[in-house]
């Protein structure tokens, strides 16, 4: 297939049969977690399991590039969709709670929270843009914006030790709260402290489960494209990393190691902010330029809705909320989640994207970008590696 041919086709979540949102309810009932399902049919045998997300890294981009990581692709293959949006916040909060995005409701990078005329940044747990400063963690509390239990502490309740090994930052962020709460949290200050803070949290109980996040070969795809040598060197250091890991994990451990979304490099940027049409109708623009909520005026969504097709033609998917719905992109949408979503959701295909030069100057600079349902965004590796 032709890389045009890869980024171009649609690949629609496998919500309940290989996706982020199954890999840890199949996880805890491997370890023997009551009322889990192994949906996944990993079938481990283990006491100790170690998941290393590794933010950024496709399944397509690392088969491409077998040579640079000789461990990760000499494990037995396979593949999971991450979710729609294929984002990061998105993304560990599916992974984090075991369900797609619908019943998590972190639907996006930014959306719309009921009764607020700001976006809200998922990432950063903040209110976007320009307005009077807010302290997110009290007004948006995580466990309010999302209700639902995570995988740590479904563990944590079978008696199972939960540890998160991850970025500092990362502690009692918004984020970690919302998808991640209940466990312990190691923070970790460099790639050498990653491996250490792992390798004694694994097996310091009779079973355990243990979390760890690399997010160096996102940031080098971002800033130098997910093709280039700048990001085969940063995966080269992220297979050492697994290796290490693989090496080092005591008996009866499983190693899995994943990602959050693909990568592609965004060569046609459609820029919103000067565009003489599309802002038309449209009172805020959510999402990220491959993975656009468009939410509209009060009565303009058919109108936006023709002004957006007929400008944007076959490069995007432009679907009402309903439509997108309908299609499963989301997987089930709970109630009181569905006004988070866009009256249009707008899903690039190709190398296109829409961009906001003067409103969003950092990301519209990117060369890398990811959130759109192209097998190069959705498709992320499910490498194990059993002692």
């Amino acid at each position: 297939m032709s890389a045009t041919a890869i980024h171009d086709s649609v690949l629609v979540p496998r919500y309940g049969e290989a996706s982020l949102a199954d890999l840890l309810p199949s996880v805890l009932a491997c370890l023997g977690v009551a009322g889990e399902t192994d949906r996944l049919g990993l079938a481990l045998d283990v006491d100790h399991v170690c998941v290393l997300l590794v933010d950024g890294l496709g399944a397509l981009a690392l088969a491409e590039n077998a040579a640079t990581a000789p461990f990760l692709t000499g494990l037995p293959a396979a593949t999971l969709t991450a979710g729609f949006p294929s984002t990061t916040a998105t993304s560990l909060t599916t992974l984090g709670t075991g369900l797609p995005p619908g019943e998590h409701g972190i639907l996006s990078y930014l959306l719309r929270l009921p009764g607020q005329d700001r976006l809200f940044n998922t990432l950063r747990w903040r209110l976007h843009g320009e307005g009077p400063k807010v302290d997110a963690l009290t007004a948006f509390a995580p466990e309010h914006v999302q209700p639902r239990p995570s995988a740590f502490e479904r563990a944590i309740a079978a008696g199972i030790p939960a540890v998160q090994v991850a970025p500092g930052y990362q502690n009692g962020s918004g984020l970690t709260r919302a998808g991640w709460r209940g466990g312990d949290f190691r923070p970790t200050y460099s790639v050498g402290d990653l491996l250490d803070g792992v390798l004694r949290a694994v097996g310091s109980a009779p079973k355990t489960l243990v979390y760890t996040y690399h997010s160096e070969l996102d940031t080098t795809g971002h800033a130098r494209g997910p093709a280039t040598r700048a990001w085969r060197f940063e995966l080269a250091h992220v297979d050492r990393i697994a290796a290490e890991l693989a090496a080092r994990l005591p008996a009866r451990s499983a190693l899995i190691v994943t990602a959050d979304h693909g990568m592609v490099e965004l060569v046609d940027r459609i820029d919103f902010d000067t565009h003489p049409e599309l802002p038309d109708g449209v009172a805020e623009l959510g999402g990220e330029p491959r993975a656009r909520h468009v939410y509209t005026r009060d009565g303009a969504a058919a109108d936006v809705a023709a002004t957006w097709r007929a400008v944007l033609g076959a490069d995007f998917l432009v679907r009402t909320r309903a439509e997108a719905v309908e299609a499963g992109w989301f997987g089930p949408v709970a109630g009181e989640f569905t006004s988070r979503i866009g009256d249009l959701v707008v899903a690039a295909l190709g190398t296109s994207g829409i961009v906001r030069t003067a409103a969003e100057p950092v990301q519209t600079m990117m060369v890398g970008h990811h959130g759109s349902l192209t097998a190069a965004e959705q498709l992320v590796p499910l490498r194990i590696h059993r002692t």
